[in-house]
């Protein structure tokens, strides 16, 4: 099992910057892939960016340039650094984790961009 509790959301002005972080407790050892998604009202949840165990990236297009996913050397801490926030990016953003059996889903951090 893996635990995952995210923190760094909320409210920010349009161009402004936050950084979600995003801790992985249990299984540590499983994991592969982390990632964040993000899910606006009325949306489906959409992927924002992955790293993998090897630090291989990848970003939805609507983030490149702006965000960064990092992950710190014990890969048990994911993070998301947003710049240039856009009121398109409000969502609850959610941390994910991937092992070869499971995926695993924090609570979700509340992101706020006001225009």
């Amino acid at each position: 099992q893996v635990q995952l509790v995210e923190s760094g959301g909320g409210l920010v002005q349009a161009g402004g910057s936050l950084r979600l972080s995003c801790a992985a407790s249990g299984s540590i050892s499983s994991i592969n892939d982390m990632g964040w998604y993000r899910q606006a009202p009325g949306k489906q949840r959409q992927l924002v960016a992955t790293i993998t165990r090897v630090s291989s990236t990848n970003y939805a297009d609507s983030v490149k340039g702006r965000f960064t996913i990092s992950r710190d050397g014990a890969k048990t801490t994911v993070y998301l650094q947003m710049n240039n926030l856009k009121p398109e990016d409000t969502a609850v953003y959610y941390c994910n984790a991937k092992t070869y059996f499971a995926t695993y889903w924090g609570q979700g951090t509340q992101v706020t961009v006001s225009s």
